[in-house]
Formats: structure tokens, sequence, C-alpha cells
């Protein structure tokens, strides 16, 4: 099936190459860019993310960011991954000095003390809603975190995930989906869920 380009962002924050294998995996036609004019022919946007929150900055910066909620706005799917889910909160304690995109009024924050960070390693998915992303898969998947920062439960959490208390692992609001874990080094789930997201229709 033809699902139109898959628009990768590119702000050199790492992981691009296994994110873009991932996706192709699932018959995504990948194109992986740093230029806010191209999501304007994107049929799917992905918004991978390793790294210090701060490396987001540059997306409000270029422009990125305003095209971005504009695409969305427009019935574009985005799925946004582990940084790139963080990013769509007003903000994390991790550069308070930087600003998210807002789209969730909320801040990230670091693990308690009680629990060793970053939180590394597999650890299972609790259905706290219906997910689009997660269709099809059994209950307490799990998959692969690496993150010292979290995201709160709120109204558009489908899921959550327990680390020294719960935290969103997966976001869903109407087209603006985002996921905590790393979907690329999950196996056989993260792909379903990859495959999933290529499935999403415009809302």
């Amino acid at each position: 099936m033809n699902h139109g380009k898959t628009v990768v962002i590119d702000y050199e924050a790492g992981n691009l190459n296994s994110v873009c294998k991932a996706l192709r995996m699932t018959g995504a036609d990948v194109v992986v860019t740093a230029d806010p004019e191209a999501l304007r022919g994107a049929a799917r946007i992905v918004l991978p993310g390793v790294g210090h929150f701060s490396s987001t900055n540059c997306l409000l910066e270029s422009g990125m960011g305003d095209a971005l909620r504009e695409r969305v706005l427009n019935g574009v799917p985005f799925l946004g991954i582990c940084v790139g889910l963080q990013w769509l909160f007003v903000g994390s304690t991790e550069a308070p000095e930087m600003r998210g995109l807002g789209i969730f009024p909320a801040m990230c924050e670091r693990f308690s003390t009680s629990v060793k960070s970053p939180h590394v390693g597999w650890n299972s998915l609790e259905a706290v809603g219906n997910s689009r992303l997660l269709e099809g898969l059994p209950p307490s998947s799990y998959v692969y975190f690496t993150h010292s920062y979290r995201a709160p439960r709120i109204n558009a959490t489908t899921t959550v995930t327990n680390y020294g208390g719960e935290f969103s692992a997966v976001i869903e609001q109407g087209n603006w989906m985002a996921v905590q874990f790393h979907p690329e080094k999950s196996g056989a789930v993260g792909l379903k869920i990859l495959e999933n997201f290529m499935r999403a229709s415009s809302c």
C-alpha cells in the first residue's frame, strides 16, 4: 500500500538511522529533512529523539514547530519518539530555559531519587485508555526505554509504565501521537506499533 511520504525530522538528536530502517520495514517511503517546507508534502511526520531536551530548541527557531503544528491540525498524523514526546509538552526541567511546543500543558520532570536514573531497559505497557498505536498487541507488552526524564499522566495518556511511579508511555490526541520508549529498538512489538502508526487515518 502506498502511504505517501513519511517525513522524519532531523534536528541532530541522533538515532535517525535505526528509526528510518524500522519505518522502511513497514513499507514507509521515508524522507529525512531539517527543512520546514518539506513538511507540506508529508503524509506522515515522525520526530525521533535521543539526548538532551535542549536539542529541541532549533525546532522552534527554524520554524519547524509552526509548520508541524499547521500540518497536524490539517490532518497529517504525527509520531514523537522519546524526546519527541517530551517536546509536545510545555517544557522539561532538564532545560527549564527552553520551551516545548506546548500541545500538552504540563512539564516533564526527572525521575525521583527512589529509582536509578536513567531508566534503561525493557518495561511493560499498561493501557489506561483506547490506543490506536497498541491495537492488536497483547496486554502488558514489553518495550525498550532509555530516558532520565518522564512526562506525567494527562488526559491524552492512553498507556502508562511504572518506574518509580506512573508516567506517560503513550499519548494520543487526535493526530498527535507519541511514545516515550523506542519502537525501533523494541523488536516485533515496536514494529507493530510503527505499522499501526502507518495505518492511522486523519482525524
